[in-house]
Formats: structure tokens, sequence, C-alpha cells
């Protein structure tokens, strides 16, 4: 039902690198030319820069997935190119996101591509160490403010282990680009305008861009299952949400927002996710999220095996007094 739609259309393609890019380099300028008037407006400016930084990634995301062209070089080409503008080498994304793709909500296979999940049990035989290092993950000032840092700025600047030639090489050239393009706006405009301009539409959209990915797997009624019982389809339609947006937020985030149909079927290009949504019944009942109710999610912490849910901290705290309770009735 979905194979027919795993086809991209070259006009539309085209067409969304124009409403992407040109945009996105135009807000850019203005929010450079909005410094002599008020900072406060650079700022109100830089959210929508960074809204088309978002969607340059889907763009990006959908390279690696050679889904946005029918040639595995000009996806490569367009994908090292908006990798540079979002700070991710094209190789070792890909990698990474394939082996995510491979192994999403597999608890056998977690550690790749993916946010560190704990079960309820690993959580309770952990380490002091483990336990302090997983709060700390998981607090949201440390995911959705220090993560981007650390996962954009710094660890996507180097290989990862073991990675082959033709992906190092692909680091090296984004690297150097992403220097390139920083030294050049640096010696155009100043390095104090640049950073005052981009320093906010990097955070802006860093942080999006983890709370999509973090939004997209963390609901309470998710799936996780071992390997011996992890199905692929499953794992697409029941460990992946809808996240319903308004329309602008679903344009701006490139559909992203149709993930379980991006994790059942990762050759559809965005732009036809919707219509794949539309016209596939069974797809239409998946877990539905809305900006509402996505921020009960920041509350889950850990995987409740027995209950197959994500449950907060506070469940251990609850289980805890439930046990003593059942004791003292007991005795």
């Amino acid at each position: 039902m979905v194979s027919p739609y795993e086809k991209s259309d070259l006009q539309k393609s085209n067409w969304q690198i124009i409403n992407t890019l040109v945009p996105f380099f135009l807000l850019w300028c203005l929010a450079y030319k909005s410094l002599s008037i008020s900072y406060f407006l650079t700022l109100a400016i830089s959210v929508f820069v960074a809204g088309f930084l978002v969607r340059t990634f889907i763009i990006f995301h959908d390279c690696c997935h050679y889904s946005f062209f029918k040639s595995r070089k000009a996806n490569r080409i367009l994908g090292t190119i908006t990798g540079i503008l979002t700070l991710h080498p094209f190789d070792h994304w890909a990698h990474d996101h394939s082996v995510h793709h491979a192994t999403s909500s597999n608890l056998d296979k977690r550690g790749t591509g993916d946010i560190w999940v704990l079960t309820v049990e690993e959580y309770k035989e952990a380490s002091t160490k483990t336990k302090i290092l997983y709060r700390l993950y998981r607090n949201p000032f440390v995911m959705f403010v220090i993560g981007p840092i650390y996962v954009f700025g710094i660890t996507n600047r180097f290989n990862r282990k073991g990675a082959k030639r033709k992906e190092r090489m692909n680091t090296y050239v984004t690297n150097l680009g992403i220097f390139a393009l920083a030294a050049l706006l640096c010696w155009a405009i100043g390095w104090q305008s640049f950073l005052l301009v981009q320093v906010p539409i990097f955070m802006i959209s860093g942080s999006l861009g983890i709370w999509l990915f973090y939004i997209q797997h963390t609901f309470e009624d998710s799936y996780f299952e071992e390997d011996e019982h992890w199905e692929y389809v499953k794992a697409a339609v029941e460990g992946s949400s809808f996240y319903k947006l308004p329309k602008v937020m679903q344009w701006l985030t490139g559909n992203i927002g149709f993930h379980h149909i991006h994790h059942l079927s990762p050759r559809v290009p965005n732009y036809k996710l919707e219509e794949v949504h539309n016209n596939t019944e069974p797809l239409q009942n998946v877990p539905t999220i809305t900006l509402a109710t996505s921020l009960k999610s920041l509350k889950f912490r850990l995987w409740d095996e027995e209950g197959k849910k994500f449950v907060g901290f506070n469940h251990l705290t609850n289980a805890s007094k439930n046990q003593v309770s059942a004791r003292l009735r007991s005795d």
C-alpha cells in the first residue's frame, strides 16, 4: 500500500530546495540587518530562520535515505551541502540513522542513533554513577539546551570508530565547509555580528530538532520489545508517533510528524508522507500526539516492560510505597 509512494518527484524536490533555502538565506540576512535596530527584533527573526533550518535538515535527512532524488550522486551532493548548513556530516549521520531505523524499539540493540533509554529494572540495578548520569541526560535542560551543543557542535565533528575512508573524508569535507563558511561570514560582517545572529539560530533549531526526535519515540504507549519478539512493522507504526502539528509547523518540519510512515518506509520523500497517511487507512489508527499532549512526554524517563509504557522516576517511588504497604498488610 505504501510502496507506490516510494519515488521522488524531481519538480517537487527542486521546488522544496527553492522554498526552503531561499527564505533561509534571506531571513538570515534580515536578522543581520536587524542588529542595527534592536537585538530583540534579531531574536524574533531568528525563530523563523531556525524554522527554515529545521526544514533544511529534513532535506538533508531525506538525502541520507536517498529518497530526495532518484540519483544517489545527487542525494550525496545536496546532502553534503545541507549537512554543512546543519552541522551534520552526511555519511556519518546516514550510517547511524540507518542503524536507528533497523533497531528502533529493539531493547537488545539500543545505543546507535537513538536516545538513551533504560528500563525500570535496568535503572534499579544500575550503579549510583549510572543513575546520576542517566538523570542528568534525561534532564530537559541538558537534553534540549546542552544537547545541541554537544551533539551538533562537538560529536558531529569527529568520525565514529570503524568509519571507512569514504565516510572519514566526508566528515573532513563537512568540517572544512563549516569552517570556510563561518570564516567568510566573520570576514564579511565581523565575528561579533556573526555570533549574535548564528548562535540563537543554532540553539533554537538544535533544540527543536532534538525535541522532534525525542517526541517521535517517547510517548506513553510506545513500543519496545526484546529482539526475539521485536517486529519491524510494529516498531514503525506503534513505536513512532504521529505528531499532529498546526499546518505551518508541519510545513516547516517537512511533515516529519508523520513519523510512523517514515519509519515504515524511509524511501518515501517527506513531501509525500501526508498523502500516504491520508490514503492508507490502517496508518491512520496510530498513536497520535498534539502540541498540548506532547508536553506530557517530558515526564517520561523509563520504559516499564511490565506495563508496556513509559513512566517517570516517580514510578519507582510509588512502586516502593506499594510494596511497603503490601508487606504491612500481610504482616
